[in-house]
């Protein structure tokens, strides 16, 4: 019998164009209200039918909730013979397997479980399209969850092809359910609930749906974009809501069109933002530098995926730092967040508008496609509710754009709002917002624009810190999406020498951090080749970094592998 301490982690892996996702949708919103703490990602090829998918699902207790991705497998459920194949290297002895044996390579794994999910499929729809249904019912027996609830989800899902349909898929559930129960019995296979009756409300975001809470509660009122992936979710997400949140959705036809849009938005009023992918966003550069010298407000939402080029086009990493922090020809000040989890992504996008409107510059959300497709339940008493502040001036005659202030921030007024005329230029301009070739003038506009730095410096975010963090002779850094996965390393190491110190603004950094770090050990976690915001720390803050832990194959990390890392840290020091 296979023994479970905290959690237990379920992989279903397929073809794409096999339901994957709708076993997935379908299981955490069950197994969420059933009680129990849950987790999902996801890792997929670039096609939109064949190849390999896999979806994990850890499951744990609600009040010792397991949130990121691990390499083991306790059970997997595989839909065909190649996900089989393609996830064996995550196989242990504790794995058990649930797979159709004749179509199956069953050599080396200690438990197989032969699953016959294409003739379940048949018998009950008569077609291959029903074995995910099957596969659902399956998983649920196996864990002793009624079904009903799965049932009036799929009945929920597929009314639209008809009744017919619907009992189809339910029967192909049924089918499943008596199966995994039986094989339950038969094995001997206990899985031990971790219910929590209190937290059946808690909802369950994703990423995309995280950050596109985020822009409407932060004022979003235009979005304009091109679509590529993993940014196009965010898009996709607001102009689901557009009617209802008064959203003005423009898909451009390129990038360098979707920022232009959303600055000529800006310039009239609207919190803007647009969403993309790093090889969308090197389109967008002269934008940036638009909004740089028109100080012209724009959040710019980057989903990370691996370059050069169309790189790994569906996997995930943080090699785009560097291309936000340096974008745009000319200098000028910007601000970059890069939220960790769904209650930062929320609160991370609110900051981004209003930081943008309240000092004029463009804003950068960093995700990665890791991030964005994770699924995570999370209490509402986690969302911050920022206000939202409209830094907008009612215009005079006179009225100077860009007028020279002790603080940098010049009065921002809007075409029409008012009797003073709105005048912006993308060459150097004097107060007025006309063309200037004066040198002096040119000094005293790049000093103005500078300024407003050491106000962003002194309000951003200060990093979370955790597991003894005052104590510890070694401070491991994370930032974005390795947050949880650092929280969760860092906690079953146990280890007094350790702490951990994660980051959800990126740059400017808080002038406190250096107080923060002291003479500590510093260690980097980064999913890129060379270290990027280990390199940011040592420009800005002079620190020294003893160890960077990188990693650029475009998967995440896994909670065993940094263990690993961290291991070696510890054991190297003694």
């Amino acid at each position: 019998m296979p023994h479970f301490s905290k959690d237990i982690s379920v992989v279903i892996g397929g073809a794409a164009g096999q339901g994957i996702q709708t076993v997935e949708a379908a299981l955490m919103r069950i197994l969420k209200d059933a009680g129990y703490g849950v987790f999902a990602c996801k890792e997929y090829m670039s096609r939109v039918r064949g190849g390999s998918n896999s979806v994990e699902i850890r499951l744990s207790s609600m009040k010792a909730p397991r949130r990121a991705y691990v390499r083991r497998i306790d059970f997997l459920f595989a839909l065909d013979a190649p996900a089989l194949e393609h996830l064996r290297w995550r196989i242990g002895e504790g794995t058990t397997v649930f797979a159709e044996k004749s179509k199956s390579d069953a050599d080396g794994i200690h438990r197989f479980v032969d699953t016959p999910l294409l003739e379940f499929a048949m018998e009950a729809g008569g077609s291959p399209l029903y074995a995910n249904s099957v596969a659902l019912g399956v998983i649920l027996g196996v864990f002793n969850i009624p079904s009903r609830s799965a049932e009036a989800y799929l009945e929920k899902v597929f009314s639209r092809k008809g009744a017919d349909i619907v009992t189809k898929n339910i029967n192909a559930l049924k089918k499943g359910y008596d199966f995994g129960r039986h094989t339950a019995y038969a094995e001997d296979i206990e899985v031990p609930l971790f219910a929590d009756e209190k937290k059946k409300d808690d909802l369950l975001l994703d990423g995309t749906t995280a950050l596109g809470i985020g822009a409407i509660a932060g004022g979003c009122d235009f979005i304009s974009s091109y679509p590529m992936s993993p940014g196009t979710g965010v898009l996709a997400f607001l102009a689901q809501h557009a009617k209802k949140c008064d959203i003005v959705v423009d898909q451009a036809e390129d990038e360098i069109s979707a920022i232009n849009a959303g600055l000529g938005a800006s310039y009239a009023g609207a919190r803007a933002l647009v969403t993309t992918s790093g090889g969308g966003f090197d389109l967008m550069q002269e934008g940036v530098s638009l909004s740089g010298i028109i100080e012209t407000p724009i959040v710019i939402h980057i989903g990370q995926r691996p370059g050069p080029a169309t790189g790994l086009p569906t996997r995930t990493e943080q090699g785009d730092l560097n291309l936000a922090l340096y974008a745009g020809h000319g200098e000028f000040p910007r601000a970059i967040y890069a939220p960790g989890t769904p209650a930062e992504a929320i609160e991370g996008m609110e900051r981004a508008f209003d930081t943008a409107d309240a000092y004029q510059i463009p804003v950068f959300i960093l995700s990665d496609q890791y991030f964005l497709d994770a699924i995570s339940p999370i209490d509402i008493r986690e969302v911050a509710r920022l206000t939202t502040d409209r830094h907008i001036v009612k215009t005079e005659p006179g009225y100077l754009r860009y007028a020279l202030t002790p603080d940098g921030l010049s009065p921002r007024g809007v075409p029409g709002y008012g009797d003073g005329l709105v005048c912006v230029d993308s060459d150097e301009h004097d107060e007025s917002g006309h063309i200037t070739e004066s040198f002096e003038m040119r000094r005293a506009m790049m000093e103005k624009r500078f300024r407003r730095l050491d106000a962003l410096r002194e309000s951003a975010l200060l990093p979370h810190s955790y597991d003894n963090f005052d104590e510890a002779e070694t401070v491991v850094i994370s930032w974005g999406s390795n947050r949880w996965v650092l929280e969760e390393a860092i906690g079953k190491l146990g280890s007094k020498k350790l702490a951990g110190l994660h980051f959800a603004q990126v740059f400017p950094l808080n002038k406190e951090v250096s107080n923060l770090l002291g003479k500590k050990k510093i260690i980097v976690v980064e999913n890129n080749h060379s270290g990027q915001f280990a390199d940011l720390l040592v420009r800005e803050l002079g620190v020294k970094i003893s160890r960077r832990v990188l990693k650029s194959t475009g998967e995440p990390f896994s909670v065993e592998e940094l263990i690993d890392e961290l291991k070696l840290e510890l054991t190297t020091n003694n």
